[in-house]
């Protein structure tokens, strides 16, 4: 796997997470750069070179660069092992060059790098479309040598399914994945083994639940921190905490067998997935350091029995809901801060909607297509408490064509377009009661039909499939939708 030897993954592959330098810094609070600094220069010490870090993450990105030129003055001997990954999380509208050039410049000076290891893409809202512009861009800066690599975070399988249409170069993919988490395990797996892609598996220990200290015990009544909160409502998603008990005694009953503990095989468990570049395991600076027991995660190897087990007791769970990612842009919204609709619903409309008549009962948007002035149609229209949406093809801006040689990418974009013009006027993806779908080739018809049961399949609006002989332009499906308000 390319990711594991571009990013310095090969002797080790656990990467040392700094996401609780933003939970340490809580309430104005700043860590001691030096100290802190300290911290990480003794995981160097002690083997582990590679640290993942982000945007909001606090001081992380200040802290890595004072770790970072310590070593460089020092001519520490595992100076050029060192690898810094971190993340830009743009909001939709920054997604022109100058907004991309601004962003990673930031990452770069905090870091005090010439060129990122790793510069990892996290996107809010799918509807919003310019994360394809920012992939652009980034590429752009790539071919300039501001950025080695470019991963993601928290992309489900249909939107890296886009961007691969689009021809972007994408190494990695962050996504939660754990023995209570498998979502990345199927389709998402598949997709980055064919395109050789790593998987970067963060909250594999449920945020310090996969350990010991929670192995027949009560269910904890409070929880104060935030990342244990998440994961507490993993647990209750997937079946409460007597099934979440039932795997956590196999857990333990291997590590008992390997003379390890029970985050260990946890870990490995995890690591031993084939789509699986590396682990990321949390740091809290200054407080806890685990690193002697996280380096028997390296010697140990689950065998085929060991796995067959641990799979087993995993598939008698419940699944989290939706795609890798899906709990930060739609309910029930299992995330550190919990129910994130105020943030989403702050996100500005991708359409600007303007009044037919006086009394604005009628109301449009379009999409900036040359032809809805030439041919006298709008994107959609809204009267009363209806809105219909003119068939919608994978066209970005004016004349980009996404998804040319792929329906999956070009479905994705155009159910994407089309939720996002009934927001835009006012509804929303649970409004949609009809869709139509035209296709140019019927053995298509499934792809599509997934992909649209995956947007819809709980709502299960009135559906008709029409395959037609041509469609204007290189399209191979197009679209149309109805909502009524209630």
């Amino acid at each position: 796997m390319k990711a594991v030897t571009q990013l310095g993954l090969q002797d080790n592959p656990l990467i040392t997470g700094l996401w609780q330098v933003a939970d340490l810094e809580r309430g104005g609070k700043t860590l001691d750069r030096q100290s802190a600094a300290t911290q990480l220069e003794a995981y160097v010490n002690g083997g582990f070179t590679c640290f993942d870090m982000a945007d909001h993450y606090g001081s992380a990105e200040l802290i890595a660069a004072t770790a970072r030129q310590n070593l460089l003055q020092q001519n520490h001997s595992a100076y050029p092992a060192l690898k810094l990954y971190t993340k830009w999380c743009p909001q939709p509208h920054q997604h022109s060059f100058a907004d991309v050039h601004r962003g990673i410049s930031e990452r770069l000076e905090r870091l005090g790098m010439d060129s990122l290891d790793l510069l990892q893409l996290h996107w809010w809202s799918f509807e919003h479309p310019g994360y394809i512009d920012v992939m652009d861009h980034l590429m752009t800066l790539k071919q300039q040598g501001l950025i080695k690599h470019i991963g993601l975070t928290n992309f489900d399988t249909d939107h890296l399914a886009v961007l691969l249409s689009c021809g972007h170069e994408i190494l990695t993919n962050q996504v939660c994945l754990s023995v209570l988490d498998r979502r990345g395990l199927s389709d998402m797996s598949d997709l980055c083994r064919a395109h050789d892609i790593g998987l970067l598996a963060y909250g594999t220990l449920a945020g310090g639940f996969l350990s010991e200290r929670w192995l027949d015990k009560p269910e904890p009544d409070q929880i104060s921190d935030w990342s244990k909160m998440k994961y507490h409502r993993f647990i209750k998603t997937v079946g409460g905490w007597q099934s979440f008990q039932e795997l956590m005694r196999t857990l333990s009953g291997i590590a008992v067998k390997h003379g390890v503990s029970v985050s260990n095989v946890a870990s490995r468990w995890v690591l031993q997935q084939e789509s699986v570049a590396g682990v990321i395991i949390g740091a809290r600076l200054t407080e806890q350091e685990h690193r002697n027991s996280n380096r028997e995660i390296l010697t140990l190897t689950l065998d085929d029995d060991d796995m067959s087990l641990i799979s087993a007791q995993a598939e008698t769970l419940g699944e989290i809901p939706g795609d890798c990612g899906s709990e930060y842009r739609r309910p029930p919204f299992l995330t550190a801060s919990g129910d994130l609709s105020d943030h989403l619903d702050a996100l500005p409309p991708v359409f600007k909607k303007e009044a037919i008549n006086e009394n604005q009962t009628r109301w449009r948007i379009s999409s900036a297509s040359e032809f809805e002035p030439i041919c006298g149609y709008s994107r959609a229209v809204r009267i009363g408490n209806r809105i219909l949406v003119s068939g919608t093809t994978a066209t970005h801006g004016t004349e980009r064509v996404i998804g040319e040689q792929d329906i999956r990418a070009q479905t994705v974009y155009i159910l994407d377009k089309i939720i996002a013009a009934v927001t835009s006027l006012g509804g929303s993806q649970e409004d949609i009661v009809r869709t139509r779908i035209y296709l140019t080739h019927h053995p298509d018809w499934e792809v599509v039909s997934r992909v649209h049961g995956r947007f819809f399949g709980s709502l299960r609006p009135a559906n008709t499939l029409i395959e037609v002989s041509h469609l204007i332009g290189p399209y191979a499906v197009e679209i149309e939708a109805e909502a009524i308000l209630e």
